[in-house]
């Protein structure tokens, strides 16, 4: 049976029609998407129009003073319908782009810690090949980040058993009779791989610090007060050595939070050290709990910081001209990971704005898992 050719070249036709459609305004995109939206508006204004055509010219037999007033009615009428095809188009071309806002909201909200993949979920085809890529930049910053993290840790880590046993073979010979010169050099020798120990721990605990601010299943329910109290305690002994008197001045409620209990202990630990061993004529060292909202402070009455470090202070290894021998750079910028992992707010002041140095942390409060970032 022979198809007549008008039947077989139908479908080839509608065929054609659909790739030149799906090529001018392909499938999911925002033209689409208008055209889906506009065109029963056009529809209808274009019915309406031809409607009140038909009935002032065929129906009725107007006067010519009535035609002249029914031309101007039209005319009005027609600027109205413009300014609704205007106000359909405005309305709809805003509706479709409602999903790249919440893009942007969502870029906007996220924390420079944070680089999961963006949602594509309801973006047009036209924007959708641009996020992917980027979702695609940000899984190999993500992973060139975390092969950092990984390096510093592995690093540090590897170098805690030579320096551990430099520093034994340094006292086994301080333990002996020697030369006074080699003596000293054996005293700096110790001096030196304390330092270097001291700095790979710091590192640990940095790169331990900046890999718990996604993940925060070690964080548990922990009383301020209670825990500021147990982890002040253990710096009595030295803060005595120094003629430094180490106050607690905490409420007598608990103050709950979420965190981690060993990164907060080496928190304080850092602020304490910091005031020990940079607060000059410092003779009170204050460890402060406040309950609304929950915040924490180290106060000393020593010096103060220059108010042009006061903006640098946080950062890795950044040492103030003033800061004397010791000390890696690395005490608050740990601090500052520490915080920024639980979601809490840090600030530092000193002279003339506090008699002293004064560092502040405010955290967010018992909500656990809560993906907060926040800094002055």
């Amino acid at each position: 049976m022979t198809v007549p050719p008008e039947f077989s070249a139908g479908p080839r036709a509608r065929r054609a029609v659909s790739g030149l459609v799906e090529r001018l305004v392909p499938r999911d995109s925002l033209a689409r998407r208008l055209v889906r939206r506009l065109l029963p508006a056009f529809f209808i204004l274009v019915a309406i129009d031809l409607l009140a055509t038909w009935f002032m010219t065929g129906v009725i037999r107007p006067q010519p003073w009535l035609l002249r007033d029914l031309f101007w009615t039209m005319m009005l009428t027609q600027g109205l319908l413009v300014a609704l095809f205007v106000w359909v188009l405005i309305s709809g071309i805003r509706s479709e782009l409602a999903s790249i806002n919440r893009l942007a909201d969502d870029i906007r909200q996220r924390s420079i810690e944070d680089l999961q993949p963006l949602d594509l979920a309801g973006l047009p085809a036209e924007i959708a090949p641009l996020v992917l890529h980027f979702n695609d930049l940000l899984v190999r910053l993500d992973d060139s980040v975390q092969a950092q993290r990984r390096f510093v840790g592995h690093a540090a880590h590897q170098l805690r058993t030579p320096l551990a046993g430099l520093k034994v073979e340094s006292e086994l010979m301080l333990g002996q009779e020697l030369p006074e010169d080699i003596r000293l050099r054996a005293v700096r020798i110790k001096c030196v791989t304390d330092h270097m120990i001291r700095m790979g721990q710091q590192l640990l605990v940095l790169a331990r610090a900046e890999h718990a601010v996604r993940p925060r299943d070690s964080f548990v329910r922990l009383d301020l007060c209670e825990w500021m109290r147990q982890a002040g305690a253990e710096w009595l002994d030295r803060a005595h050595e120094q003629s430094i008197d180490l106050q607690l001045a905490a409420p007598d409620t608990a103050v709950w939070v979420d965190g981690d209990p060993v990164l907060l202990g080496e928190l304080l630990g850092n602020l304490i050290d910091n005031a020990l061993r940079y607060g000059m004529g410092a003779r009170r060292i204050v460890l402060r709990v406040m309950a609304n909202p929950p915040s924490i402070a180290v106060e000393d009455d020593g010096a103060g910081i220059r108010n042009e470090d006061l903006d640098r202070v946080f950062e890795a290894f950044y040492r103030a001209a003033d800061a004397g021998q010791g000390g890696s750079g690395l005490g608050l910028a740990i601090v500052r990971e520490i915080a920024r992992a639980h979601g809490a707010w840090w600030k530092v002041a000193s002279r003339p704005a506090f008699p002293g140095t004064r560092v502040s942390l405010v955290f967010p409060g018992p909500r656990l898992g809560a993906c907060l970032t926040r800094a002055e």
